[in-house]
């Protein structure tokens, strides 16, 4: 099967919960046999890869302006398609899911992902949330087979689109954690004593909460925000000053790789304060380090399952900052941390994934 993939910025080591996704997912399907071609955002790399772990990579122009670059990005590469001859495209998230119809017409099967309703997140502006709104609303009605990455999403389908989806979680690998502190040292932190925030520079995010919740606690713990903006705005620029404005906050930007792994690593605590998710990976990860966790009680969050002391109530500040005091102050037991792995061994598995993932674009073929 010739299968491609569109509406992700691109792989390897790309910032983005849809990067990751991918990333983890069509080495595998091409593991299996499978060709896989995945059309890359040409603004974001430059590391010259024409394929990567078995999955051709195409370069495709791309305007940087997050008006503009995931709806001409997915224009230009179904207009590459033809060169191809894919038995089977794979649209990723709602924004490029839009020309869902554009790519029936064109007379292939398309197999689209929504990863979650991206017009809750805050960065958009009124046209914006409503052509996103559209973009959902046509890969749900135009799709060959829709895949979804939670149970709320899939009622969303359900409702608005009034057709059943493929129900395919999120997944992460269980790592090889870091056998040594070197990067965490040159930010001046120590293992167990600070606690971690892995996420985009963007409202949605909810680390303004973080940091306001943040400032009520001693001084003994640091605060490290893994992450940066996509696109430079006036949120993020404020938010790097009030960072820079505390000593007991360290911003290391993007990190990926053995920065990454140590991160997660040696952290006391993971704090995810989101307004909006799909199906975080950034949660999943931390839990996958069997690392004790904190999250906003929305419906994506909840649907992990955490216990409830796990959760606070989302853009509550003070349950926020003394659900963050409770949970410094007691060390998860090895039960819970094996727990968590043992969650993400089972049900978030990148091989079955990619099993379930093969058994979608065969049931688009059929139809």
């Amino acid at each position: 099967m010739r299968i491609l993939v569109i509406g992700t910025r691109g792989i390897p080591n790309i910032p983005g919960g849809v990067e990751k996704h991918c990333e983890e997912l069509f080495p595998r399907i091409a593991a299996r046999g499978h060709e896989v071609m995945l059309v890359r955002r040409a603004a974001y790399v430059n590391d010259g890869l024409k394929s990567w772990r078995g999955v051709e990579l195409v370069d495709c122009y791309t305007p940087r302006r997050k008006a503009f670059e995931a709806i001409t990005h997915t224009f230009l590469a179904l207009m590459a398609a033809r060169k191809y001859k894919p038995d089977v495209i794979h649209i990723h998230a709602i924004g490029p899911s839009l020309l869902t119809p554009f790519a029936r017409l064109m007379g292939y099967p398309v197999v689209v992902t929504n990863h979650g309703p991206d017009y809750d997140r805050q960065k958009w502006g009124q046209l914006a949330k409503f052509m996103l709104r559209l973009g959902e609303k046509m890969g749900g009605l135009f799709a060959s087979e829709v895949i979804v990455i939670s149970t709320v999403i899939a009622d969303i389908i359900k409702r608005r689109c009034h057709r059943e989806s493929n129900l395919i979680y999120n997944g992460v690998p269980l790592p090889v954690k870091s056998e040594t502190d070197g990067y965490i040292r040159k930010l001046n932190v120590e293992q167990g004593r600070y606690i971690l925030a892995v996420a985009r520079l963007v409202p949605e995010k909810g680390l303004h909460d973080l940091l306001s919740a943040f400032e009520h606690l001693g001084p003994d713990l640091k605060l490290v925000i893994a992450g940066d903006a996509d696109h430079e705005s006036e949120y993020s620029r404020e938010l790097k000053a009030r960072a820079a404005a505390n000593p007991f906050v360290v911003m290391t930007g993007y990190v990926t790789g053995e920065p990454l792994n140590q991160l997660y690593t040696h952290a006391g605590l993971f704090v995810l304060p989101s307004y909006h998710e799909g199906l975080p990976i950034v949660l999943l990860e931390a839990m996958s380090y069997g690392l004790s966790v904190l999250v906003s009680d929305i419906p994506a969050n909840k649907e992990i399952g955490l216990p409830q002391e796990r959760y606070f109530k989302c853009g509550d500040v003070n349950d926020l900052k003394e659900k963050m005091i409770a949970l410094t102050e007691r060390t998860s037991t090895l039960e819970e941390r094996e727990e968590f792995r043992r969650q993400i061994e089972t049900k978030y598995n990148w091989d079955y994934i990619a099993d379930q993932t093969i058994t979608v674009y065969q049931k688009a073929l059929r139809q």
